[in-house]
């Protein structure tokens, strides 16, 4: 450079050597200040530290969408029988936790009154188809007359008709199983005033289960009979999976909601009253792309997430369709194949370098 300058000084008028060395200091402090914003520029890039994240690769799959409903179990069959007359009980025939059957007699309630008007009415009737009997031969050898025959027969009839009477209001005085099942509960005692509607005896037949729950009004159109449950009983530490098998076509006007129930199978384990979580299918897509939702990241630009580009955090802003049990459908912004970065990305800018710690399909 200094032979340059030289070679150009010698076809010009000759320079100051002060102004010379001047210039070349000016030139020198330029090309220094050059090398050291380089050097600083270089140093910066040499100095950004990349950000350890956690990444998946996105694949399509199936996407379903559950609506979570609590609810409780009931047995199919869980009734109160109740006396049907008002009297002093008898005789207690059962006590709780024993196995009745339909029609057997749990509680009897006095009617010894009842029982002597029976006692009675069956004597009259006996009596009445003896008289009966004898005028009915004598008829039939033509002797007597018809008005005597009729009127015998007449008597019978409203005898027997009177004792059939009286036995049923004596079938009044004792309570019943209206099913084959367990006696739940026992309340009532010797002596005790049975009144009808206010004491009764609680039988449960816990073979025949079923879940029964409220799903709001909004699910109306999407929750529908023999749509599949995931069945989650916490206090039994079990799960099950059956189908709705009814669901009411009413909404209930109070609650704005309308009931479902699920039949379960015999595990057990299972009890009445028992808490239930419902898991109801109501919306699932063959070819979703689907990613954990913890990714997704919001803004007022919309949300977005970041994919990992050779070690590049690029960001892409998504659109979200239905999210279910910690996993959300992607309707739009990323493709099967992304790299995903699901940790480590709060705190990430759009082209920050990124190193993936552990990687999964």
């Amino acid at each position: 450079m200094v032979l340059s300058l030289a070679a150009a000084c010698s076809n010009k008028k000759p320079v100051d050597k002060a102004t010379q060395l001047a210039d070349l200091k000016k030139q020198q402090a330029e090309i220094s200040a050059k090398i050291t914003a380089l050097q600083a520029e270089i140093g910066k890039k040499d100095s950004v530290k990349s950000t350890d994240v956690n990444a998946v690769t996105i694949k399509g799959g199936t996407f379903t969408n559950y609506v979570d409903i609590q609810g409780r179990i009931d047995a199919q069959d869980n009734v109160t029988a109740y006396p049907q007359a008002s009297a002093v009980i008898t005789a207690i025939n059962v006590k709780a936790g024993d196995h009745v059957s339909k029609g057997e007699t749990l509680v009897q309630l006095d009617n010894s009154v009842l029982r002597q008007n029976i006692e009675q009415a069956q004597a009259q009737a006996a009596l009445a188809q003896t008289l009966y009997q004898r005028q009915k031969n004598l008829w039939d050898q033509k002797i007597g007359t018809e008005v005597q025959f009729l009127q015998a027969q007449t008597t019978v009839q409203t005898t027997e008709k009177q004792v059939s009477s009286l036995k049923q209001q004596a079938d009044m005085y004792r309570i019943v199983s209206p099913i084959s099942g367990t006696v739940d509960q026992m309340d009532l005692k010797m002596g005790q005033i049975a009144v009808p509607g206010s004491t009764g005896i609680r039988v449960v037949n816990a073979d025949i289960l079923k879940v029964k729950a409220d799903v709001p009004e909004s699910y109306s159109g999407s929750v529908h009979l023999g749509d599949n449950v995931k069945i989650m009983i916490p206090d039994a530490n079990d799960s099950l999976v059956a189908k709705i098998t009814f669901a009411a076509k009413v909404i209930d006007q109070a609650s704005r909601s309308f009931a479902i129930e699920v039949k379960l199978p015999n595990t057990g384990k299972l009890r009445p009253n028992m808490t239930a979580v419902l898991k109801i299918a109501n919306y699932s897509n063959s070819k979703a792309i689907v990613i954990p939702s913890k990714a997704i990241q919001k803004s007022e630009n919309g949300d977005y997430v970041f994919i990992n580009v050779n070690g590049i955090a690029k960001k892409k802003i998504v659109t979200e369709g239905a999210n279910s049990s910690g996993l959300t459908e992607i309707k739009s912004g990323v493709a099967i194949g992304d790299v995903l970065i699901t940790d480590g990305s709060s705190g990430l800018e759009d082209g920050d370098q990124v190193r993936v710690l552990t990687s999964g399909n």
